[in-house]
């Protein structure tokens, strides 16, 4: 058999090799990041593989009859090249979808994080739109005003019987009032009014009776029934003892308002 003959049965093996390769790559790649990204790194070890294998034993061998006819008798035996490069191949490989199982991770992580961040600004704009229409709502079932010019920018509706108001502050305590948006369902103006009612801090909320709950939800102005339908007492116990809810953690980070 000729030379040529030989090195072109050479370059068939090394190929069958390398597509062999790229195959177990595939099938044992596909659960962990998907059948796209298992394809093209198996095509890409295949091609690779047989690159490799292709100059180390068909140039090699070639070498080694020249060498034999020079009397050279130091060549290391082919299956020992075959055996080698296959499990350096086969590292190699390991290696290579090991860093794409961990760049998919981490890439899922980010738009899992992108995904909520957008859904609680996407959660916090539709309360603001159900804010504006409840108010509009209010305020075309309110009776015309004839109060004087005193209770003009008054923004808390008249006071109900339903419950018992709960004990205000004229002012936040040392100056400084709690971030009562890090409660979910409280936003800027629903903030402000609280405020405007004597409401400043975590522990007020957390402190409301079932009576002074009642009488809360019915004289938030355009937010009525706000605090039990967002769990206000739950949130304020957990921000007043000094811990942390998701929403609160992202208000802090600036991911919602």
């Amino acid at each position: 058999m000729s030379n040529s003959e030989n090195w072109n049965m050479c370059q068939i093996a090394c190929w069958a090799v390398a597509a062999l390769i790229g195959l177990l790559i595939l099938l044992g790649t596909t659960d962990a990041v998907g059948f796209i990204a298992a394809l093209m790194a198996g095509a890409a070890m295949a091609v690779f593989g047989g690159l490799v294998l292709t100059r180390l034993f068909c140039t090699a061998g070639s070498q080694s009859q020249n060498g034999a006819a020079g009397g050279d008798t130091e060549q290391k035996p082919v299956e020992t090249k075959v055996k080698d490069s296959v499990t350096t191949a086969g590292e190699t490989a390991k290696e290579a979808a090991k860093k794409t199982v961990e760049q998919v991770k981490d890439t899922g992580a980010e738009v899992a994080k992108t995904m909520e961040t957008t859904a609680d600004k996407a959660s916090n704009a539709a309360q603001t739109a159900v804010e504006k229409a409840d108010k509009v709502v209010d305020d075309a079932a309110k009776p015309t005003s004839t109060a004087g010019p005193d209770h003009a920018g008054d923004s808390v509706a008249e006071s109900t019987d339903d419950g018992a108001r709960p004990e205000g502050l004229d002012g936040p305590r040392d100056g400084k009032a709690d971030d009562l948006k890090q409660i979910k369902g409280v936003g800027p103006k629903l903030e402000q009014l609280l405020n405007e009612m004597g409401f400043y801090h975590f522990d007020q909320i957390a402190g409301w009776s079932a009576d002074e709950v009642a009488w809360v939800n019915e004289n938030l102005k355009g937010f009525k029934g706000r605090v039990t339908r967002d769990n206000w007492i739950e949130q304020a116990t957990t921000l007043a003892a000094g811990g942390e809810t998701d929403f609160s953690k992202r208000v802090e980070d600036g991911n919602i308002y």
